[in-house]
């Protein structure tokens, strides 16, 4: 037997035809699987090459999102300091329209030529301040809509960075895949090239009959390694171009939702209608001073605003002023404390058409507290600030002798005793930065002092000390500037100084109404160049409504009236029902008048007095009572007419007056009443309430 290394080597030819036929064959058979393992390869190169472009493309794309979050830098950065421009220019034009308003509130509305004039200019200092007011909202919305846009810029960044992320791990499988598909084009590479050894050694093969029969798997066994490759590279290429066109997705949808965000405001103003955007009140000043404003301001122009259109529960009386965004509406008189006021504007719709929608906004305004004066017979005299209920008094200046004091919104004014002459001060509120402003000469301020806010003055009638019957001045009406920085302005009539009976500023202007020593009735206005301007002959001004302009005057024949400031008609006052007979004073209040009478008896001697009530249709209800040993000081109203002061001195037998150029009995009690229910709320040593305009009398 042989072995196989005796096996002899095999023919170089076939011997045969049927070899030959079998050679053939097999050649055919590895020419086509290497024709299938060079379009294999073909395909994964083409495989490749797809891979790699779309690899690219998601670069691309990466770069230029990241150019695009640049560019959005740069407009936020840009919207920033376009906001902050705006705000400085709402700024300058909010100072500008403070200039002006205090220009606008230092004209009154009163007599002929007077009313227009200051009512333009309070309009045009309000629409000033409305417009500055609107052009800071809108800068305000402008960059609160911006940041928004950033904020969701940014988190769309994010998620594109994190889409990124996952394009490049979806290249390095594609660039992994791409080597596994060089490998497999070696190895098919490899099995052609060992499909042509075949074909070269296919007669020596065909000799031998298990060598022939066993080519065949081998060249199978490239082939199908060869074909492996296929699946793969097409998997990888779908996740590539599943990534791209996610990308793309994502960084559309963060451009659309940019494009909506700006555009869905403006889509749901149109179809939502108008909405309140900003609200100006100053509750505080509601509560002290009539004409102040609630502001609402909408977020785009509205249609014309008809007054009956707008209502305020509960009701009080206003104006409605409405231009562009906003819609100002002017209480004509002071508001209650501690009260919620709701206003509406009914139907509202903007100047673009769209639905309408109900504006309606709420505020509260704070309770009441007063000022009161105390005097001390053996101590100083002192000021102090207390609410209604007297349990929260604070003392706020203290001086020797203080005959006088009234109270703005800011500033506390004082008349005080120095060295046997006068002197008065001006100070914040709670007794700080005290100042002195000068007098015309050295004397004494009688009769009290009076303030006007809306005009930032004081004044007061003065007489020299050195005074004589060639000499000096008499009880001459004096007003300056609350700044101090004018001399004081002595009232003349007819190019004379005037010497004054009787005065009073007219509330919530810069005018005062006075009787000289002729009985003549005059008016100057001190924020106009119009002079002084009579009004005929007057024994007594009893008082001036808030928010009217009429003021109540007792004529030369005793009948009393009210005088229209503003055209100088008068008619009769009322008289009281049931009639309480004539007033000794008459102090008006929104919605009727407190009236101080005296009871007598037979023969005409005084058996009590007490405070009437009466509403502006005469109806009267009796507020205070004392008998004959009391006496009634004073009475005022608060503001809106929601209280009444009343000052009282008991025991008049044993209630010595002291020793002030403003006399007063040295024990003095203020009753506070609730002018809505009648009932008394408290009894306050002291006198002197802030709400009042003048000091007591006797």
């Amino acid at each position: 037997m042989s072995t196989d290394d005796q096996r002899p080597d095999a023919p170089a030819v076939p011997r045969t035809r049927a070899e030959m036929r079998a050679a053939r064959e097999a050649a055919a058979r590895a020419e086509a699987e290497r024709a299938a393992a060079e379009r294999a390869a073909a395909d994964a190169a083409a495989e490749r090459t797809r891979a790699a472009a779309e690899v690219e493309r998601s670069r691309a794309d990466a770069e230029q999102a990241e150019a695009e979050r640049e560019a959005a830098d740069a407009q936020r950065a840009r919207a920033v300091e376009e906001a902050e421009r705006e705000a400085a220019e709402a700024q300058r034009a909010r100072a500008v329209e403070d200039d002006e308003r205090t220009e606008a509130e230092a004209a009154p509305v009163v007599p002929s030529g007077i009313p227009e004039s200051a009512a333009a200019q309070e309009l045009s200092a309000e629409e000033a301040a409305q417009r500055a007011a609107a052009e800071q909202h809108d800068a305000a919305l402008v960059a609160a809509e911006r940041e928004s846009l950033r904020r969701l810029a940014e988190q769309h960044l994010a998620e594109e960075r994190e889409l990124a992320a996952r394009e490049a791990a979806a290249a390095a499988a594609a660039e992994a895949a791409a080597a596994a598909d060089t490998a497999a084009a070696a190895e098919a590479a490899a099995a052609a090239e060992a499909a042509t050894a075949t074909e070269a050694t296919a007669a020596e093969a065909a000799a031998a009959a298990d060598v022939a029969e066993t080519a065949p798997p081998a060249t199978a066994r490239a082939a199908g390694g060869a074909g492996t490759a296929d699946p793969h590279t097409a998997e990888t290429s779908a996740v590539g171009r599943a990534s791209g066109r996610r990308f793309g997705i994502a960084l559309t949808a963060v451009l659309g939702i940019l494009v909506l965000v700006s555009a869905g405001l403006g889509f749901a103003s149109l179809t939502q209608g108008p909405r309140i955007t900003r609200v100006q009140v100053d509750p505080q000043h509601a509560i002290e001073s009539s004409g102040s404003r609630i502001i609402l301001t909408a977020n785009q122009a509205l249609a014309p605003i008809d007054d009956s259109q707008v209502t305020v529960e509960p009701a009080v009386p206003f104006t409605v002023d409405a231009s562009g965004r906003g819609v100002g509406i002017r209480f004509t008189v002071p508001l209650d404390d501690d009260t919620t006021y709701t206003v509406t504007v009914a139907g509202a719709t903007g100047t673009g058409g769209g639905p309408s929608t109900d504006l309606v906004q709420s505020f509260t305004t704070p309770a009441s507290s007063i000022f009161l004066l105390k005097r001390d017979a053996e101590g100083d005299d002192t000021i102090f600030r207390t609410d209604l209920s007297g349990e929260k008094a604070v003392p706020v200046y203290a001086a020797d002798k203080i005959d006088d004091f009234r109270a703005t919104s800011d500033k506390l004014v004082v008349a005080i005793e120095e060295k046997d002459v006068s002197k008065l001060l001006v100070m914040d509120r709670d007794g700080k930065n005290v100042r002195e402003l000068p007098l015309p000469g050295v004397g004494y301020i009688s009769g009290g002092i009076q303030v006007s806010e809306r005009g930032g003055l004081v004044g007061y009638t003065y007489s020299d000390r050195d005074l004589s019957d060639t000499e000096g001045r008499a009880s001459v009406l004096v007003t300056q500037s609350l700044s101090g920085d004018d001399e004081p302005q002595i009232a003349e009539v007819g190019g004379k100084e005037a010497n004054i009976i009787s005065w009073q500023f007219v509330p919530d202007s810069a005018a005062a109404l006075f009787i000289d020593f002729d009985g003549a009735l005059s008016l100057i206005d001190h924020a106009s160049d119009a002079g002084v301007q009579s009004l005929g002959l007057a024994a007594n001004i009893q008082g001036i409504s808030r928010g009217t302009y009429t003021a109540i005057v007792e004529q030369v024949d005793g009948s009393v009236v009210q005088l229209n400031l503003a055209d100088g008609s008068e008619q009769p006052l009322p008289a009281s029902n049931p009639d309480y007979g004539t007033a000794n004073t008459i102090t008006p209040f929104p919605g009727g008048t407190l009236r101080h009478v005296t009871a007598r008896d037979e023969n005409g001697l005084p058996i009590g007095q007490a405070v009437i009530r009466v509403a502006d249709d005469g109806t009267a209800t009796s507020l205070a009572e004392v008998g004959a040993a009391d006496s009634i000081m004073q009475a005022c109203a608060s503001p809106s007419g929601q209280y009444a002061a009343v000052v009282i001195a008991p025991d008049l037998a044993t209630n010595a007056y002291d020793q002030m150029l403003l006399p007063l009995p040295q024990n003095v009690e203020t009753h506070l009443f609730d002018l809505r229910t009648g009932d008394e709320m408290v009894a306050l040593t002291g006198f002197d309430a802030s709400w009042c305009q003048t000091p007591p009398q006797f």
